[in-house]
C-alpha cells in the first residue's frame, strides 16, 4: 500500500500563494483522472443540443474586431415609466421597455430586471454585467423613481449592445416576452444550462491564446481603467453642476420676470403730488408688463439647454461609469471567486497529501487509504478545473479590457454634444435678448416727461452717471 500511494500521489509540491496567483502551477495529467466535461456533463448536452452557441470568431478568437458604431447599431432601448398602479399594500412602479432590434413593447417592474441580471451573471460570471440601481422599499419620490428609470435605461442598453449578451436567448426574453411569469421563462432558461465557460468550445484552451505576461497586462489595465473612472466620475459631477445650473438660471429668469410683471400689474392709485407724472409711471408699467414674456422665452431656453446637457451628456458619461463600474466589478469577482477557489482548493489538497504520507508511513487499515487517495484525486480534479476557470477568467477579463477600450471614442461623442449645446443654448438665448433691448427705450424717460433710450456706456463699460 505504502508503495503504491508513493507512486500514485506523486507530485510536486504545492506552490506559493503568488506562484498560484500567477496560474503557473499544474498538476500532470493521469489515466484515471476526470476532464471539467466529464465533472460537469451538462456542457457535453447543452453542446451537442446546440452545436452554433458560443461560436468564435476566426482568427486569433481572443482578439475583438468590434467599433463603437457597430456596438451602438445593435440596438436601442426606450425605458418609460407608466402611471403608478396601487397593489395590495403598497404602490409599485412599472416600465414600458422598448426595443427598436426586436420590435417590440414590453412592462417590466424592477424585480424583472433583477431576475433577469441575475440570470446573466448565472450564465456569463466571467463577463461585466451591469449593476442595477438600489430599490428603496419606502419613501421613493418622483427624483428617485426618475433617477432609477434612467439608471434601468443605461444598464439594458449595455447589455443589449454586448457583443455576447446581445445574441443571449435570455435578453431576447426580457425584451420580447410580453406573458405575467417573465421572471420564470427566465429562470426557466436558465435551468439545465451550464455557464460560459461549460458552453465555450474554446474555455479549456484558453491559456493557449493568452500572452505569457497576461497578470502584468491584467494589473496594468486594472490601473489605468481605475484611473479613467476617477477622471470620468470628476467629470460627470462637473456636467451635472453646469446643467443644474442652466436650470437653476432658467427658474431665476422665469421669476424676474414674473416680478416685472407684478410691477407692471400694479393697480395702486398715484398720489396728487405725483399726478405730473402719471403718463410715465403708467408708461412704465405697461413696458414692464410686456417684457415678462421675453423673460419667460428666456428662462425657457435657458431650460432646454440644462435639459440637453442632462441627457446628452450627463447621461452619456453615467453610461461609460456604469461600464467601468461593471468592469471594476468583474475584476473583484475574478480575485474573490475563481482565484481565491483555486487558492483554497490548493490548500485543501496540500493538507490531504500530509495526511496521505502521515497514513503509509503509519501503516494505517487499506481501506481508509483508499478512501483518503480516492478524495485527493477527486481534489486533483477539482483543482485542475479551477486553474482551466481561472485562465478562461483571465481570457474573458482580456477580452472585456478590450471591449472597454472600444468604448472609449465615446469621450468624443460626449465632448461634441457639449459643445453644441453651448453653442445652440447660448446662440438662441443671445437672440431673445438682442430682440429684447429695443423694447427698453420706453422704460427711460427724458426731460418735459420725453421718453429717451439708454445711454450707450462708454469703452471701458463704466457709466458716467
Amino acid at each position: 500500500i505504502q508503495k503504491t500511494s508513493r507512486a500514485r500521489w506523486r507530485a510536486p509540491v504545492v506552490p506559493a500563494t503568488r506562484e498560484a496567483e500567477a496560474g503557473e502551477w499544474r498538476e500532470p495529467r493521469r489515466r484515471n483522472q476526470l476532464t471539467p466535461q466529464a465533472i460537469e456533463p451538462q456542457a457535453i448536452v447543452q453542446q451537442a443540443a446546440a452545436p452554433s452557441r458560443m461560436q468564435m470568431p476566426q482568427g486569433n478568437p481572443l482578439l475583438l474586431s468590434h467599433t463603437l458604431q457597430e456596438l451602438l447599431a445593435r440596438d436601442t432601448v426606450q425605458v418609460e415609466l407608466i402611471p403608478e398602479k396601487k397593489g395590495l399594500f403598497l404602490k409599485h412602479v412599472e416600465y414600458e421597455v422598448s426595443s427598436q432590434r426586436f420590435k417590440s413593447s414590453v412592462y417590466r417592474r424592477y424585480n424583472d430586471f433583477v431576475v433577469f441580471q441575475e440570470m446573466l451573471l448565472h450564465k456569463f460570471p466571467y463577463r461585466m454585467v451591469p449593476a442595477l440601481p438600489p430599490k428603496r422599499m419606502l419613501g421613493a419620490d418622483r427624483e428617485f423613481i426618475e433617477a432609477r428609470r434612467r439608471a434601468l435605461k443605461r444598464f439594458v442598453n449595455l447589455v443589449a449592445r454586448h457583443p455576447l449578451f446581445s445574441e443571449d436567448v435570455v435578453l431576447k426574453l426580457f425584451l420580447s416576452f410580453s406573458g405575467s411569469d417573465v421572471q420564470n421563462k427566465l429562470k426557466e432558461s436558465a435551468q439545465c444550462v451550464g455557464d460560459e465557460f461549460m458552453n465555450c468550445k474554446l474555455a479549456t484552451r484558453a491559456k493557449d491564446f493568452l500572452p505569457a505576461d497576461i497578470q502584468a497586462q491584467f494589473a496594468i489595465s486594472r490601473e489605468l481603467i481605475r484611473n479613467i473612472y476617477n477622471s470620468f466620475h470628476k467629470l460627470r459631477d462637473r456636467a451635472e453642476r453646469i446643467a443644474s445650473r442652466a436650470i437653476d438660471n432658467a427658474a431665476d429668469l422665469l421669476i424676474f420676470g414674473k416680478e416685472l410683471s407684478a410691477i407692471g400689474s400694479d393697480t395702486t392709485p398715484l398720489p396728487s403730488w405725483a399726478a405730473l407724472n402719471s403718463s410715465t409711471w403708467g408708461s412704465l408699467k405697461q413696458a414692464l408688463k410686456g417684457l415678462s414674456v421675453e423673460f419667460a422665452l428666456l428662462a425657457d431656453k435657458a431650460a432646454q439647454q440644462g435639459k440637453q446637457e442632462e441627457n446628452d451628456v450627463v447621461e452619456k458619461l453615467n453610461l461609460f461609469l456604469d461600464l467601468l463600474q461593471s468592469y471594476k466589478d468583474l475584476c473583484e469577482r475574478h480575485e474573490k471567486g475563481v482565484l481565491h477557489k483555486h487558492q483554497r482548493a490548493l490548500h485543501k489538497y496540500s493538507l490531504m497529501k500530509r495526511q496521505m504520507m502521515s497514513a503509509a508511513a503509519q501503516n494505517r487499515e487499506p481501506e481508509s487509504v483508499e478512501q483518503l487517495e480516492s478524495r485527493i484525486v477527486e481534489q486533483e480534479n477539482a483543482i485542475q478545473t479551477m486553474e482551466l476557470r481561472n485562465y478562461f477568467s483571465l481570457y474573458c477579463l482580456h477580452q472585456e479590457t478590450q471591449l472597454i477600450h472600444v468604448y472609449l471614442p465615446l469621450t468624443s461623442h460626449i465632448l461634441r454634444a457639449f459643445v453644441n449645446s453651448q453653442i445652440q443654448g447660448h446662440k438662441e438665448m443671445s437672440k431673445v435678448w438682442n430682440d429684447l433691448r429695443p423694447k427698453l427705450s420706453c422704460l427711460f424717460a427724458g426731460p418735459h416727461s420725453a421718453l429717451t433710450p439708454p445711454c450707450s456706456p462708454p469703452e471701458d463699460g463704466l457709466c458716467p452717471h
